[in-house]
């Protein structure tokens, strides 16, 4: 079957547009975006692999948007100490909505609609991509940030791919300070009978940051017991927030241009998921979520606090965009090397 695009209806109690784009590639291949929900692509399957992605059982009738699929967290990732920052001579306060009621949390984009501006399938690939503009697609939050953003995201699947590439622009006249990160969940299967599927992780990288009620304190350790992930590491028995750093540049089997910043895998490996990303991504964050169904294996551009610490003569990776200028990154996730169990 050729590679397709084509839109589906969902039942949902939210209140959103229930409308996925699903992209289908040649070897039966599967990925489903829901624009109306963060541009979020909460499903990715292959024929080999099966399904890739965990998403909430409650998606559709009012699950939050940073727990299911690949959330796009933007125009920051992760936190901003009590939402409040200074930039250019003005004083920010940001919702607090983190789980603590204490920070701001994740950015704009995830928790609001995108709007549909291309899409095709041609050759080997499927795309779609989605735009989301601060001033068109949340008026109201605009004043809650130095400038003006654009962020358009194409998701593009091919064979054991799944490519997600971002394109951020700067519309006003002012300076764009800004992160990128995303949120991915990868589904852990549960044992079935007596089989007792372990699966395990390797991450390259030699330094964490010290964090204190979730926020950095400006300080990066060597990664310790708990934290070392420089070898194969069994899922099951990792409890992790933590933002790892000063990762290692590795292009092994890497798309040109990325390199390999994690590896997920079974004790047999059968099914391997790996992780690629531009230099641009310099931190990442592993999660443990507590229903032990998926690790959350995020690339953050930049650190938490990131416009706050960087004030503070700390190196935490905010970028500026000068006016009308572009910025772009990739992220690919590749299932090839991975056999069929």
């Amino acid at each position: 079957m050729p590679c397709q695009v084509r839109t589906e209806k969902r039942e949902t109690t939210t209140g959103l547009d229930g409308t996925v784009w699903v992209l289908e590639d040649d070897a039966g291949g599967r990925a489903e975006v829901w624009p109306a929900f963060g541009f979020n692509c909460y499903r990715w399957r292959t024929l080999a692999r099966g399904e890739l992605l965990y998403a909430d059982p409650q998606l559709f009738q009012g699950s939050p948007p940073t727990r299911s699929g690949i959330p796009i967290l933007f125009p920051f990732p992760n936190r901003i100490r009590a939402g409040r920052f200074h930039w250019e001579g003005k004083d920010y306060q940001l919702p607090l909505n983190d789980p603590a009621g204490k920070n701001a949390i994740h950015g704009f984009a995830c928790r609001r609609p995108w709007r549909v501006v291309d899409q095709g399938a041609a050759g080997d690939s499927a795309w779609v991509t989605g735009e989301f503009r601060g001033s068109v697609d949340a008026p109201d939050a605009r004043a809650l940030w130095p400038a003006d953003y654009q962020i358009r995201v194409t998701y593009r699947l091919s064979m054991d791919r799944l490519r997600i590439e971002a394109v951020i622009a700067n519309p006003d006249q002012a300076a764009l300070p800004f992160g990128l990160g995303y949120h991915p969940y990868f589904a852990l299967p549960e044992a079935t009978g007596e089989e007792d599927i372990g699966y395990w992780l390797q991450v390259p990288a030699r330094s964490y940051w010290e964090l204190q009620d979730s926020l950095p304190t400006g300080e990066c350790r060597p990664v310790d017991a708990a934290r070392d992930l420089n070898r194969l590491r069994r899922c099951r028995e990792l409890k992790l927030d933590d933002i790892l750093t000063d990762l290692v540049d590795t292009q092994f089997l890497a798309p040109q241009g990325l390199g390999l910043r994690g590896v997920l895998q079974d004790e047999f490996k059968r099914n391997v998921l790996r992780l690629f990303v531009s230099p641009e991504f310099r931190e990442l964050v592993v999660y443990t979520p507590p229903h032990g169904r998926a690790i959350a294996l995020e690339p953050y551009t930049c650190v938490t606090d990131a416009i706050n610490l960087q004030q503070r003569g700390v190196d935490a990776g905010l970028l500026v965009l000068p006016p009308g200028e572009q910025w772009s990154a990739v992220v690919e996730l590749s299932t090839v090397g991975g056999t069929q169990r």
